[in-house]
């Protein structure tokens, strides 16, 4: 399992090294280039942090973070800043204690997300992963109105070895989600992993299906745990971010599954989700495999964007 972790981080360097290039070695040099720390050394900070995708509120509240902490320890090295900053990127991103509280409950997840950002695939990714850890899973392709989507999720539900409950193409989500429940309830189900539609274009219609697949879930299952989790592409940036809050508007989401971090130089947009919208990013995916999506972890993802390696925290702790 280590062995496996250790791969992930080393992927997600790797994945992460267009968003270093836009972020990390510009700080570097705003780190080894001023003497002094004064207000051109914020503004540089400023400004590469927002041109990273961290939005204008998160940059801001990281750099207010990073000037109170240089008067509070009388630093005057511009250099020592690189360790404080980390460390409030960090801050930003703190996913609570109950993160992950659906793996540990009969649970249904509901997956959310417009098309193309990965959504089918990231559900059957969690799928496998929630199998291979002894979880007794289900899914449910209440995705009905792109017939592509149901071939999808079935090959995942036989690649992940789990079962799948769906219908026709154009049948009613919500007839779906009935079935399925039913199947979680006498199969002794841990998890229902549903992949829901996300016509963010059609808000109202989406709203009435969401609102129309809750109830079903309230009044069939009403002791399950749920989560509902947006999917979003990672290489949009500050467009995942609005995408964010419009998915906000018509359910109530628990978390994030952010996509395709590798190959995108837009990956501080992680950290503007959770600083901005309060909502944790709870996987990240890096690639195609099964093992590509990840639960996040804010230190691995900084440490990584900042290409600090494991040894190196060691010595300065």
């Amino acid at each position: 399992m280590a062995e496996g972790k250790k791969g992930f981080f080393g992927r997600l360097v790797e994945g992460l090294a267009k968003t270093r290039a836009n972020i990390v070695s510009g700080m570097d040099s705003i780190f080894s280039g001023f003497t002094a720390i004064d207000d051109d050394f914020y503004e540089e900070i400023e400004e590469i942090l927002i041109m990273g995708d961290l939005g204008i509120q998160t940059t801001m509240s990281i750099v207010e973070d990073l000037k109170a902490k240089v008067k509070e320890q009388h630093i005057k090295e511009p250099s020592e800043c690189k360790a404080i900053l980390m460390e409030s990127m960090r801050q930003q991103m703190d996913l609570g204690e109950n993160a992950y509280e659906f793996e540990n409950r009969k649970s249904v997840v509901l997956v959310i997300g417009v098309n193309g950002v990965g959504k089918t695939t990231s559900v059957g990714k969690l799928a496998g992963q929630l199998k291979e850890s002894g979880k007794r899973v289900i899914l449910a392709a209440a995705d009905t109105f792109r017939a592509a989507a149901i071939e999808q999720l079935t090959e995942w539900s036989h690649r992940a070895g789990v079962e799948l409950i769906a219908q026709q193409e154009g049948s009613d989500p919500a007839a779906v989600i009935y079935d399925a429940v039913a199947a979680a309830k006498s199969r002794n189900a841990d998890v229902l992993i549903c992949d829901t539609a996300g016509r963010l274009h059609n808000k109202k219609n989406l709203m009435e299906e969401l609102k129309k697949i809750n109830r079903i879930i309230d009044k069939e299952y009403p002791d399950a745990y749920r989560e509902t989790l947006v999917v979003l592409d990672g290489t949009t940036g500050q467009n995942a971010l609005s995408q964010a809050k419009q998915f906000m508007e018509v359910a109530e989401v628990t978390g994030i599954i952010l996509t395709k971090l590798d190959g995108t130089a837009k990956g501080g947009v992680a950290v503007a989700i959770q600083s901005e919208l309060g909502l944790p990013v709870k996987y990240i995916g890096i690639g195609e495999k099964i093992d590509d999506l990840q639960k996040f972890d804010a230190k691995e993802f900084i440490n990584a964007l900042f290409d600090v390696r494991g040894r190196e925290e060691d010595e300065r702790a």
